[in-house]
């Protein structure tokens, strides 16, 4: 059987790895048990596999490959079909202008190199590797007879520890019922919705590019790359992630939204899912909901004493139309929440209009916008204000129609919070004017108009003290007086913050009380410059100067301040 390998026995010799005195007791002893001359030395320990296949290569012409030295791209590897490199047992190399080299063991077999070059339906340019760096090849890229295993490593790899996989729930079923070949892939993508919550991320992203598969965790606003499972485990975990979502696998043509509900270190999180099509196959973005980092008093989100007591007032009035303002990723979401938590008491009735509804809060009637069957957010609105809520709370204002049923609400006997999307508070009066709301019933409505941003906090185990640059001092107007009394601070970075200096966010504000001398203001439908200096007069701070505060306290940093406020600078 194996004798047909002697023909090697020249190129042995001629490479100096077998000499004639070795070769004739082997001889004698291959011609009594009927084995081949180079199977017998190879059983020897006289040569290795390697050398073999060597000799090979250089007998037929071809090249040898190491495949265990080698990193093969996920394009290489995607050239050849998983089921057709186990039917012939080969590895595909690299591609070249005029075809594919293919790693193989026997490069003169010819049935091998027909049957691929039908299956490929391409040249096939045969390059050598012993047979056992062929089956390891396979099993590491493709996933051969140990598939488990070879997942089970990648798994260990990417977490780069310890592997620590906690249940993960979808659609009432557990991951127990899931098939038992498939648990490695069920285990890597726990892993990373699990480690994204251990990093405290807000955002886990997976995206497809051309040549690899992304996956970054916003963590504290800042994206940060983290390892990434291989290309061509793509599609599998794309899949998994939509099957736990509820989402149709086999729809890859259109935007899907979904679900997931996570068992985190004996915590509850939910996901909410988007999957969105690209060039390179389909985009994944969940947004992690925390339900225990929810219940964050008015402290929490970042104001300051004097703030906080006045914004507890303005709240607590019994009607009215509170606006927080700001651009998507500011914190508008959030703050609303607290508010709700602050002032949700067994006496009052609170409804909510949401799109989507992204935290379930115990006490608090919540609609879920459906425009596809016609509940928009005026339709909702109009609909609730006949359940007698006190308190309203609208998701966003988006057109004239939701804002004057909104007004309306706040004018009769309601309070309404709400959010818009502008830069300053001021500018939130001309924004209703301009989408049609009538002056006078701006004018009567509003009770205070808050922007707001989010900045990063020093991480309190690595902070040390920091001089402003003279550039910093100017942008935040930082007198000597000022920085006597100051401690400002900066983190060095450390294992507890991920070396980036911070830990956390919190809000700066500008809250804009509206008086009756503003009140008249507005209904002479005065610009949006006009009102700032009045809201200036009145005592309002700015977003910058907010923001100084808290640098001058050791909260957060010059940097952070300047970055989240440039369009405050005067």
């Amino acid at each position: 059987m194996a004798a047909r390998d002697d023909y090697l026995l020249d190129s042995l010799l001629e490479m100096g790895y077998v000499t004639d005195d070795q070769l004739a007791p082997i001889r004698a002893e291959a011609d009594a048990t009927g084995e081949g001359v180079v199977d017998t030395l190879v059983a020897k320990g006289i040569l290795s596999p390697t050398v073999v296949s060597q000799a090979k290569a250089t007998h037929f012409g071809a090249e040898f490959v190491q495949l265990a030295d080698l990193r093969l791209s996920d394009d290489v590897i995607s050239s050849v079909r998983r089921d057709v490199a186990k039917r012939f047992n080969v590895v595909p190399v690299r591609k070249e202008a005029n075809g594919i080299v293919v790693a193989m063991a026997d490069p003169s077999d010819l049935d091998t190199l027909d049957g691929l070059q039908h299956a490929l339906n391409t040249e096939i340019i045969p390059a050598v590797a012993s047979p056992e760096d062929i089956e390891a090849a396979i099993n590491r890229y493709y996933g051969g007879a140990a598939r488990e295993d070879s997942v089970g490593k990648m798994l260990q790899e990417i977490t780069e520890g310890e592997v620590e996989v906690s249940t993960v729930k979808a659609g009432g079923m557990e991951d127990g019922a899931t098939v038992e070949a498939d648990a490695p892939m069920i285990k890597l993508v726990n892993q990373i919705i699990v480690d994204a919550f251990k990093m405290r991320a807000s955002d886990i992203h997976l995206e497809p590019l051309a040549k690899r598969f992304r996956v970054r965790y916003r963590i504290d606003g800042m994206l940060h790359e983290v390892k990434s499972p291989p290309k061509r485990l793509q599609a599998s975990v794309i899949s998994r992630l939509k099957i736990m979502s509820n989402m149709s696998i086999a729809e890859r043509r259109i935007p899907q939204d979904g679900r997931i509900q996570a068992q985190v270190g004996g915590k509850t999180i939910d996901l909410r899912v988007s999957c969105l099509p690209t060039t390179h196959g389909e985009s994944i973005v969940m947004r992690i909901l925390d339900k225990e980092g929810l219940k964050l008093g008015l402290a929490e989100l970042g104001f300051l004493s004097d703030d906080q007591q006045t914004f507890e007032r303005l709240i607590s009035l019994p009607d009215g139309i509170l606006l927080i303002t700001g651009p998507t990723g500011s914190g508008k979401t959030t703050t609303l929440y607290a508010v709700l938590n602050y002032i949700n008491r067994p006496d009052r009735k609170i409804i909510t209009v949401e799109d989507p509804v992204e935290y379930v809060l115990s006490g608090i009637n919540q609609v879920h916008v459906n425009e596809a069957v016609g509940l928009t957010f005026a339709a909702a609105l109009r609909s609730m204000l006949r359940q007698a809520p006190n308190v309203v709370m609208l998701g966003e204002i988006r057109d004239l129609e939701t804002a004057t049923i909104a007004i309306n609400a706040s004018l009769t006997g309601h309070l309404v919070f709400s959010t818009l999307h502008t830069n300053d508070a001021p500018s939130a009066v001309t924004r209703l004017i301009d989408i049609g709301v009538k002056p006078f019933l701006v004018a009567s409505s509003a009770r205070c108009l808050m922007a707001q941003r989010l900045v990063r906090k020093v991480c309190k185990q690595c902070a040390a003290p920091y001089e402003p640059t003279e550039a910093e001092k100017k942008a935040l107007k930082f007198d000597s007086a000022k920085l006597a009394a100051a401690t400002i601070r900066k983190g060095k970075g450390c294992s507890n913050c991920n070396k980036t200096g911070y830990r956390g966010r919190f809000g700066v504000f500008e809250i804009f009380v509206i008086d009756d001398e503003v009140r008249k203001l507005i209904y002479e439908k005065v610009s949006a410059t006009v009102l700032r200096n009045r809201a200036r007069e009145m005592g309002m701070r700015s977003l910058r100067e907010d923001g100084a505060r808290k640098v001058l306290a050791g909260l957060t940093t010059p940097e952070e301040v300047i970055r989240a406020t440039v369009l405050d600078a005067d």
